[in-house]
């Protein structure tokens, strides 16, 4: 399989190359040069897979510079119950005939970002190692990424990360999770800004080439491909638990902010999973159901992004969403270069025309908003008819399904994280806390580790260049 980027750069490349490099040099997001197709046999062969081979089955079609028993031996290692809490890895829980919780929050950092990243810190390892290399990853995170990578890779060897991360946008658990690490190879950086500033400081740095190159920057968000085709494999394990048969059709609800979470469900479409809708659930920060109802993309200034009780979706620049205006457009990555480059700079905006955007339905696509009386009103009424709490954000999935849910057809909301992380807004719907695992009791009072800086590109160039 090979790779090549959304904004028209030829030079193709393999997994392992595109693994450690993040952006292509042309400022683009690879994607494999077409989709592998799973047909109605190799469905049926796969329901009956633990998740680990399932994995190993999916990820196997899109890299083949790393031997199978390699492969093989990387996900058993990464899937186990002793890491997930499970031997299904992401159960699923019915609500209702027809209305089901797909969990993914039940690893290392109780959010869905462990299901690839847990993965990733295995494949930078055996990489690295088998290159005779280090790797300074640089990430972003409104939350729950920063977490995720930081405790995949905590102790790798050849492995430095640095981590921006919104300076007092998270719940005070997400920031002790971060910072509370003490590990010599974990460095946690605040920006005096909101995510979008922390990720544009990311695409920054990597589109220096030079510095790029010097430090051996590479990225842990989902931008890097290997993370995003993780994530792949759990639509999958989320369709056969759901289904009794292949080709019965279930639709997936996503709560998102950069869209990469619901953009591994288009990957998943595109290679023939029978999925009937891709429902993108987005907070107050609604720049991606502005795109889907009406074919704008307008992503909104630092000021015009706001902080809301789900935030690890207070995003308005959604980096993935380039991978999928590409396979929209036609591949043509061109168009894709001009759209993402002079229009967004030049007008604040793109539009699709008329054709453009009725094709959106082709590919399964729908989307709704939810807001902060909407989800404290789900959390309660989810917890009164189900006994169950989830998080805000997950909350938001399950406000925004209702619209979007159709007898003839499952629909499954993706959690984001376990209702710990944010307490706050556990407390205000329910007036409660919520359980917290025994392991994370009192994590706010731990000693902490973080650089609080400005959003200058330079200056986190310079801290990178001075400790590595």
């Amino acid at each position: 399989m090979r790779y090549t980027s959304t904004r028209g750069d030829q030079t193709q490349r393999r997994f392992c190359e595109i693994l450690l490099e993040g952006l292509a040099p042309d400022g683009g997001l690879y994607l494999p040069v077409h989709y592998p197709q799973v047909d109605a046999a190799t469905l049926a062969r796969w329901r009956e897979l633990s998740y680990a081979d399932l994995a190993f089955e999916i990820l196997s079609l899109y890299i083949d510079d790393i031997p199978a028993e390699d492969l093989r031996a990387i996900v058993r290692r990464t899937y186990t119950v002793e890491v997930f809490g499970s031997e299904q890895i992401t159960p699923l829980t019915w609500l209702k005939p027809g209305l089901g919780l797909l969990g993914l929050s039940n690893g290392p950092t109780l959010a869905f970002k462990d299901m690839a990243m847990q993965l990733l810190g295995q494949l930078f390892e055996y990489e690295l190692a088998r290159r005779g290399q280090t790797l300074n990853i640089l990430g972003a995170t409104s939350g729950d990424t920063g977490s995720a990578a930081e405790y995949a890779m905590r102790g790798k060897q050849g492995v430095n990360v640095f981590m921006l991360s919104p300076h007092g946008r998270m719940s005070p658990f997400q920031q002790a999770q971060m910072f509370s690490l003490q590990d010599a190879n974990i460095h946690n950086i605040a920006i005096e800004g909101v995510f979008d500033d922390c990720q544009d400081i990311v695409k920054a740095v990597s589109n220096d080439l030079a510095f790029k190159q010097r430090y051996r920057i590479g990225t842990v968000n989902s931008i890097n491909w290997a993370r995003l085709l993780a994530q792949v494999v759990y639509y999958f394990a989320g369709y056969f638990q759901a289904t009794s048969a292949n080709g019965q059709k279930v639709s997936f609800t996503v709560p998102s902010g950069n869209f990469g979470n619901v953009c591994a469900g288009h990957v998943a479409r595109m290679m023939g999973l029978p999925i009937a809708q891709l429902v993108v659930a987005t907070n107050e920060n609604d720049v991606l159901d502005e795109f889907f109802r009406t074919g704008v993309y307008r992503p909104r200034a630092s000021a015009q992004t706001h902080e809301t009780s789900s935030p690890s979706m207070d995003i308005s620049k959604a980096s993935n969403f380039e991978r999928f205006v590409f396979d929209l457009l036609g591949r043509d990555g061109q168009r894709v270069r001009a759209m993402f480059g002079a229009a967004l700079t030049e007008q604040g905006q793109f539009v699709l025309s008329a054709a453009e955007h009725a094709r959106i339905a082709e590919f399964g696509f729908a989307s709704g908003a939810s807001n902060h009386a909407a989800r404290v009103a789900t959390i309660q009424a989810t917890h009164a008819a189900h006994g169950v709490v989830v998080d805000p954000h997950t909350a938001d999935g399950l406000a925004v399904a209702k619209a979007h849910t159709h007898a003839a057809t499952p629909m499954l909301v993706l959690e984001t994280a376990l209702p710990a992380k944010f307490a706050a807004t556990i407390v205000e719907a329910l007036g409660q806390q919520p359980p917290r695992p025994a392991h994370l009791q009192g994590i706010e009072a731990l000693p902490k580790r973080v650089c609080v800086m400005r959003p200058d590109v330079a200056a986190v160039q310079d801290y990178i260049a001075r400790l590595v």
